[in-house]
């Protein structure tokens, strides 16, 4: 059953929510004005009444962004996951249309599952051939600070994208080890979450999708390229530095790991993906990369 409706479509040339809807435990913020008046854009912000989603919450989010307009869907904080209370389970759905020339920001604020939790989201987003879109989705492993490091029980996440109607675009392909079309994180498989993990406390995903961010796209892919080959520099055996003791045993994992890959055709989309080991290393990466678009959203995001 749906929680919540939002359209946005053009009024007088202007971007402008002719629809909103939204009832327990979904509500919408919708500011009149974000940034520079001369931008023309929608920022909705979500929140629970609960400050997070409580375990058997169940929330499903329409989002339609007309032809021509520009629309950001964001959070205030976090989005906190409270324990499971027995086998209920939390999930969430979204879906979204975009229409042409038009461009959706998704970028929400880390998931953060507390110790016990189950939750899953569905991200479906439907596209035309000019529309551009901005996906982040991340997960932390949870409030370490008190002991709990992926210490939930169930976290999956789903991201599909389609083009023009129902031509698959992009299926989400990613876990902590590589799982399959899917975000899965689950207890009980044959090492714990936290093993694997060792010290990244942070995965997250970025998809940057049409003509609209394609400097963007160039940015992130010439900045992961420069990220790693400092992050995984491995001095030659010639070098005076490498010795075998040295690559036995003092070798430092990278606190920041990324990688990406293009796709869809000509390569209009990129995906970026990141293991790091602090949260505020992911906020720094994210607002450096999206530092431009601040003409076109009216702020730089998550500054």
């Amino acid at each position: 059953m749906e929680t919540g409706k939002v359209i946005v479509e053009k009024v007088r040339g202007q971007s402008t929510v002719t629809k909103c809807f939204s009832k327990y435990p979904l509500k919408f913020i919708i500011p009149t004005k974000v940034g520079s008046s001369e931008t023309d854009v929608v920022w909705i912000y979500t929140i629970t009444y609960g400050g997070g989603i409580v375990s058997g919450d169940s929330i499903a989010c329409d989002i339609t962004v007309g032809d021509g307009c520009t629309t950001v869907l964001t959070t205030q904080a976090s989005t906190k996951v409270y324990k499971a209370v027995g086998a209920k389970s939390s999930e969430q759905v979204l879906e979204a249309r975009i229409g042409s020339n038009a461009f959706l920001a998704v970028i929400p604020d880390p998931v953060t599952c507390f110790s016990t939790a189950k939750y899953s989201q569905r991200q479906v987003f439907k596209v035309m051939a000019d529309s551009s879109l901005l996906l982040v989705d991340w997960i932390t492993s949870g409030r370490h600070e008190r002991g709990e490091k992926w210490d939930f029980e169930l976290y999956k996440s789903t991201n599909h994208i389609f083009y023009d109607g129902d031509e698959p675009l992009f299926l989400d392909t990613v876990s902590d080890m590589g799982a399959d079309l899917k975000i899965l994180l689950e207890q009980g498989t044959c090492a714990g979450i936290a093993e694997r993990m060792q010290d990244y406390q942070v995965i997250a995903m970025v998809i940057l999708l049409g003509p609209k961010l394609k400097h963007v796209q160039n940015q992130i892919q010439e900045d992961v390229k420069k990220i790693m080959s400092q992050s995984l520099h491995m001095p030659t055996i010639g070098s005076r530095q490498y010795t075998s003791r040295q690559n036995d045993h003092h070798l430092t994992k990278p606190s920041f790991l990324a990688s990406y890959s293009v796709f869809g055709p000509k390569g209009i989309g990129v995906v970026t993906r990141i293991a790091a080991m602090t949260t505020e290393s992911v906020y720094n990466f994210l607002q450096h990369q999206f530092s431009s678009m601040e003409p076109l959203l009216g702020v730089r995001p998550y500054s």
